[in-house]
């Protein structure tokens, strides 16, 4: 099965596991609670899908590579005890407790979460004195003589032989205790996670035209070339970063992340025409109307002019600049209403206690932020939204001292103020993106009548998660 869909069945397998009858049983007795082993080629996204699921849940996520581990630091080290046998009192062997196992209670106690993942990533390539404790674990649940908490699912993770010398076979007995799952690499899977995650779009557009690109891993000679889902979605990372800072993108950069020399040098010269592209049409300069209308038309004549390849590029360029100010303006959405839910709670706070200061408050709200962060309580969107906002509080903190306003009243007045500006800050991009989508088809239905481009593009606006809502909403406004 592909990613999305072993994503999918460990959901349930943890819901299952984890449903109680009317008087509190598990409905899959804790015995028949099989543990999970993915096997699949390496990064095709075991790991990213283990925090998506726990994420998603709500529950803890306690990971660990097993071939970073040896058996004293699986099992615990072993201490000598006294104890009496048959009314002798002899020296036995115990064991302190399992560094992992200790780690899952960390979890729990951090973060309040009494209900978990154990992801155990490389599983079948341990060194041969922990191979028989990861088989107790998988057939037991334990560790040594210690047992992983109820309500914990073990997932372990592995490759096939074909990617990993060191990968060590289980035997059927133990085959026989587990759920087996096997991963393949799928492109339109992905593809649906580049989408929710912003992949560049010279990735996508390239891999939509090459799929046999998206994955390979061969040997030749002593060397091993590879590419995998995990390597273009890093390459992604790393781009936007150097365009942003204006550094130089070379065919030894893409080739530290596409390790097979073919793919990395077609990809190199695929991205040369992209960024030329860019260059040419100046998509941004289309969207904000910045071009006159001579500039524009050539624009037009251009892209009527351009190939397939030069119109599926300039479809991504419009989505990726489009999917770049939704992202921004749906941030600034969040900071606002978050904004205005502080001011709420500040403003109840001094009803309630007439000797309220903005500055204690406000180290109060910092302190709870910290919190819920240290106990992995946020999504990341909400942790990028709070510490913005954590940010706009402290500078109204020091606006208020510059101006001598520091009283609850006047505290109150000046948010308010901050609170309106933000909304209307909030407002105008909403309508600045609306604008820009309509542009963006426009110059489209203007350059290609008739053609699919249009469609293409609305397809694309549908399909993204910073788009769809815009697209919705002109859709009302259009029928109002």
């Amino acid at each position: 099965m592909n990613i999305q869909e072993a994503k999918e069945t460990i959901e349930k397998a943890l819901r299952a596991y984890f449903a109680r009858d009317e008087i509190g049983f598990p409905l899959v007795p804790l015995r028949q609670q099989r543990p999970i082993l993915l096997i699949g080629p390496p990064g095709i996204g075991k790991t990213a899908i283990m925090e998506q699921i726990a994420e998603e849940c709500g529950v803890g996520l306690v990971a660990y590579t097993m071939t970073h581990h040896t058996r004293q630091s699986a099992m615990g080290l072993p201490e000598i005890c006294t104890r009496g046998i048959e009314g002798k009192m002899v020296h036995t062997t115990e064991y302190t407790m399992s560094e992992i196992i200790a780690s899952i209670y960390d979890c729990m106690e951090q973060t309040g979460k009494k209900r978990g993942i154990l992801f155990l990533d490389e599983i079948n390539c341990v060194s041969e004195t922990l191979a028989p404790v990861m088989l107790q674990l998988l057939q037991d649940k334990k560790f040594g003589n210690q047992r992983i908490p109820d309500d914990w699912l073990i997932v372990a993770a592995g490759n096939p032989p074909e990617y990993n010398k060191s990968v060590r076979e289980f035997d059927v007995a133990t085959l026989d205790r587990v759920r087996k799952i096997e991963v393949v690499p799928e492109l339109s899977v992905w593809l649906s996670y580049a989408e929710k995650n912003q992949i560049h779009g010279a990735v996508t557009t390239y891999l939509m035209a090459h799929s046999d690109h998206f994955y390979s891993v061969s040997q030749e000679a002593d060397e091993k070339r590879f590419v995998t889902a995990r390597g273009w979605e890093d390459l992604s990372a790393v781009l936007k970063s150097y365009e942003i800072l204006n550094f130089p993108v070379d065919e030894a950069l893409i080739g530290q992340y596409l390790q097979e020399e073919k793919t990395a040098e077609e990809f190199n010269s695929y991205y040369r025409i992209y960024e030329k592209y860019g260059q040419d049409y100046g998509v941004e300069e289309i969207l904000t109307s910045a071009f006159s209308g001579e500039i524009m038309a050539e624009k037009k004549k251009m892209a009527e002019n351009g190939s397939a390849e030069e119109r599926s590029v300039l479809l991504s360029l419009f989505h990726a600049a489009l999917q770049k100010e939704a992202s921004a303006c749906q941030k600034q959405e969040h900071t606002a209403k978050e904004l205005s839910e502080c001011l709420r709670q500040f403003t109840g706070l001094c009803r309630q206690k007439k000797d309220e200061t903005y500055a204690s408050w406000l180290r109060q709200k910092e302190q709870g932020f910290a919190v819920c962060k240290k106990q992995g309580l946020l999504k990341k969107d909400e942790e990028e939204t709070n510490a913005r906002v954590l940010k706009k509080l402290k500078k109204l903190e020091e606006t208020a001292k510059k101006c001598r306003k520091t009283d609850p009243d006047q505290m109150k007045e000046l948010f308010e103020t901050v609170c309106e500006l933000e909304q209307e800050k909030a407002e105008k991009e909403v309508k600045d993106v609306k604008q820009q989508i309509r542009r963006a088809a426009e110059f489209l239905q203007n350059s290609f009548p008739g053609g699919a481009e249009v469609v293409l593009f609305e397809a694309n606006l549908a399909r993204s998660p910073a788009l769809r809502g815009f697209l919705i909403e002109e859709s009302m406004d259009a029928e109002g």
